[in-house]
């Protein structure tokens, strides 16, 4: 079933807007990467005078494979340590997916570091593959920490694996890649220890010492000093919950100096609620009103043990949050025109956003069922002051709704192609609306998509 809200005309509506300036740090950060990698690619030219025969080529694939996922270490750490730049620019969902297949290549080459190693060795030697392994392990100079630290590396991969996330709750999720901290410390004295290129070389290992050190103080600093600081700094506590729909709470937070914070309407921060069960994790909930200097406001659909949990927080409790987080913001935009789409409890960053973005805006709100549509009665109120359309689309009764395909966005929203779209909601919706605002002309550069999936 549709519904429609249409509003009155509102004063912005006319604006022209100018075509913001792309932000160069996405491409910078990849070709600084790119950079990276080839310059540990140098180190091992510059250190090899000859290839020789099938156990040179194999320990030469060895050293490359071992120095890239060396490298690829600090790169991952760096990826996730939230550093502002990065994380409003690039956006934290991209960098998640740079994480992820950075993982992946990470995993595979300190395998195949392992395995070529091994058995390069073993042909030099003229011993067996077990024997060799053995020797390694057990004589070489902080090889025994390096093969617990590459055995919890492969550990890590595994659990991130879709198949074994399914299965996990975010928290455990979460908390088990902290063994990819230890993985790397375990790691790290090995490769100077043993490395050929590094033995001997004051100026390679200098800068080795020089990444890791670097990446070590943005983590300490962005993931464990600022928290820390800025949750003494504004003495967040929560003020009410109120039920917006079932299943779905608004927490009301208040606190001090919160316009400090700098939040965005479309960003998010990690909330660390000190109450019984919840003061151990921090998870990500966005913005769901624009930031106020003294109130903050979220909205959290049940999907699980802690998001359950908020429904019954007692007003008083202590929140730390971490953030602002993501590029979903106003930045993004690139066109006059503006959809939002939003599925279920996605609408909380759109409706923010909904409330400020100037210009004509369009506003699409999908879930299952009428009573699912969370925060109906402020979005028709933003309509009406502004004069936007809003289309309410519910999939109960079957065989009403307006499906989500080219044609039926098309329909709802005339001249979809010149759009900005800004998509938040679960996966499989996400992938559907994607590919149907591509089937109906908008280029993939004006779909605008943050999602907070792990």
């Amino acid at each position: 079933m549709t519904s429609t809200f249409t509003g009155v005309p509102y004063a912005g509506a006319g604006i022209r807007h100018r075509r913001p300036r792309r932000s160069p740090v996405p491409l910078v950060a990849q070709l600084l990467i790119w950079a990276g990698a080839a310059g540990v690619l140098g180190l091992w030219w510059s250190d090899t005078t000859a290839v020789v025969g099938p156990a040179g080529w194999l320990t030469g694939a060895g050293r490359i494979t071992g120095l890239l996922a060396g490298y690829a270490c600090a790169v991952l750490l760096a990826l996730m340590a939230r550093t502002p730049l990065l994380d409003h620019t690039v956006g934290t969902d991209r960098l998640a997916r740079w994480h992820a297949l950075g993982g992946r290549c990470t995993v595979s080459l300190a395998l195949a570091h392992t395995l070529l190693i091994i058995w390069g060795y073993a042909l030099t030697s003229h011993t067996g593959v077990v024997s060799q392994t053995s020797t390694l392990v057990l004589h070489y100079p902080d090889l025994l920490k390096g093969t617990i630290g590459f055995l919890l590396l492969v550990a890590t991969g595994v659990l991130s694996a879709r198949a074994a996330r399914r299965r996990m709750s975010y928290e455990t999720w979460h908390y088990l890649h902290f063994a990819t901290y230890l993985a790397v410390f375990l790691a790290f004295g090995h490769q100077l220890s043993n490395g050929a290129d590094f033995v001997g070389n004051r100026p390679a290992q200098a800068a080795w010492y020089a990444l890791y050190v670097g990446v070590a103080a943005l983590l300490a600093w962005y993931r464990f000093a600022v928290p820390v600081r800025r949750g003494l700094r504004h003495r967040m506590r929560v003020a009410a919950v109120h039920q917006e729909a079932p299943g779905v709470v608004s927490v009301h937070l208040t606190g001090e100096h919160l316009d400090e914070l700098g939040g965005e309407p479309g960003q998010f921060l990690r909330w660390r609620f000190l109450a019984r069960g919840l003061w151990w994790t921090a998870n990500p909930y966005s913005l769901s009103a624009p930031a106020h200097p003294r109130h903050l406001r979220i909205t959290v659909k049940s999907a699980g043990a802690h998001s359950a949990a908020l429904a019954h927080l007692a007003p008083g409790t202590r929140v730390w949050a971490e953030g602002p987080y993501g590029g979903f913001t106003a930045d993004r935009r690139t066109a006059a025109k503006v959809l939002l789409l939003a599925g279920g409890v996605g609408i909380t960053p759109l409706r923010a956003l909904f409330e400020t973005l100037p210009g004509q805006v369009t506003l699409v709100h999908r879930a299952r069922r009428d009573a699912d549509l969370a925060l109906r009665a402020e979005i028709d109120a933003i309509a009406a002051r502004r004069g936007a359309v809003v289309h309410y689309v519910v999939d109960e009764p079957a065989g009403h709704a307006t499906p989500l395909t080219a044609a039926g966005l098309s329909d709802l929203v005339p001249d979809l192609a010149s759009h900005d779209v800004y998509l938040c909601g679960p996966p499989g919706m996400a992938r559907a609306a994607t590919a149907a605002l591509r089937e109906a002309g908008v280029p993939a550069r004006r779909i605008h998509h943050e999602s907070f999936a792990f």
